[in-house]
């Protein structure tokens, strides 16, 4: 049987859409620990911006990484890139519990920062990034993909903002993910990747204050567990929360790492969205009518049903917004205090949860 992939790599290609002129945007990319990062580059690339320097500390990799975007060039080190006045703005993936403490360094220095998520491992990380935000009044930018780079989720975002569904009471995120082989060492320690609500599920509490508008949430409950790898310890193959919104809008999340190898992707990520006038499922990766590809939207409101494939159809506005409010200073694509809250709950999920002894 072919290993499908785990999504450590994963990175989806929109069409160039681009909202500044060649050179006027300038960014860089550093600790190339995720493969995450070719998503984050691809579209920042996609609306314009120009990668100019590419660092990581195996060079092999930063070369190889470069040679994907014309232009590039590996620079000899983080300062180099920092020390570089035409660069807007730093991309990383770096290992989760070094990216708050890499993001405050690329703030002082006065770039804005665009990080894969989970953004932050401990609610100090959050504290000390919020200080710097707001002494320096650069950017702490985050790359929630399962919104952001899925064109149904996007899609969703646009009908729930014109009152499709009416007013949203729950959402139900499931984020399955296939663990495959060959994970870096620091995947299965706690103290390096936070812990499963922390990191995937981070997507999952990112989309309930989207889509339900709630402005803050109390975490009624969180669970983890280790059901499946018992070599691995430290890792959480399963998690589960429930959020109650300052609004009265409810969430439940699970996530988990038990994508089986039959399965065509790294995960069959779906989504309920349920409204006071209807409801939105969402099918991101995989389709049930067993079409190619997912990024379908299954719409029930009051005229009826509503079957639609939208892959390809949407894009991925949030990059072009994004590289728009680093020049303009703005904060169309996603607003400061939503990244931070994003983090906080899940961040707070995590330490309330709940090991299952197996």
């Amino acid at each position: 049987m072919t290993q499908k992939s785990d999504g450590m790599n994963y990175a989806p290609q929109g069409k160039p859409s681009p909202v500044v002129k060649p050179g006027e945007f300038v960014f860089a990319a550093t600790n190339l620990d995720h493969g995450h990062i070719n998503g984050q580059c691809n579209g920042l690339t996609e609306a314009g911006a120009q990668l100019k320097w590419v660092f990581d500390a195996d060079t092999a990799k930063a070369e190889a990484f470069a040679a994907k975007y014309a232009g590039a060039k590996v620079a000899r080190s983080l300062d180099q890139i920092l020390d570089d006045a035409e660069v807007k703005l730093v991309a990383a993936a770096a290992i989760p519990n070094l990216r708050g403490p890499l993001g405050c360094k690329v703030m002082e220095a006065g770039k804005d920062y665009f990080t894969d998520k989970t953004p932050f491992t401990t609610l100090d990380q959050l504290d000390q990034a919020k200080a710097v935000v707001a002494k320096t009044g650069r950017k702490y930018a985050v790359y929630f993909s399962e919104r952001l780079h899925v064109e149904s989720a996007m899609f969703a975002t646009e009908l729930i903002e014109q009152g499709a569904i009416g007013k949203v009471i729950q959402v139900i995120g499931l984020g399955p993910h296939r663990l495959g082989t060959g994970r870096p060492d620091w995947f299965f320690k706690k103290e390096q990747y936070g812990g499963i609500l922390c990191d995937i599920g981070s997507h999952q509490f990112e989309q309930f204050l989207t889509f339900t508008g709630a402005q803050d949430a109390t975490v009624t409950n969180a669970t983890v567990a280790n059901y499946g790898n018992p070599d691995h310890p430290e890792l959480e193959d399963f998690g589960e929360a429930n959020l109650l919104g300052d609004n009265g809008s409810t969430n439940y999340i699970r996530v988990d790492w038990f994508t089986p190898p039959g399965l065509s992707t790294w995960g069959d990520g779906r989504m309920t969205i349920l409204g006071t006038k209807g409801y939105i499922e969402l099918r991101k990766y995989v389709d049930v009518g067993r079409e190619k590809t997912g990024d379908h939207v299954y719409l029930v409101d009051e005229k009826g049903e509503h079957y639609m494939n939208v892959a390809g159809k949407v894009g991925f506005k949030y990059f072009g917004q994004l590289v728009l409010d680093s020049l303009n200073r703005t904060e169309n694509a996603m607003t400061q205090r939503h990244v931070f809250k994003a983090a906080e709950l899940c961040l707070r999920a995590q330490a309330a949860a709940r090991r299952i002894n197996c």
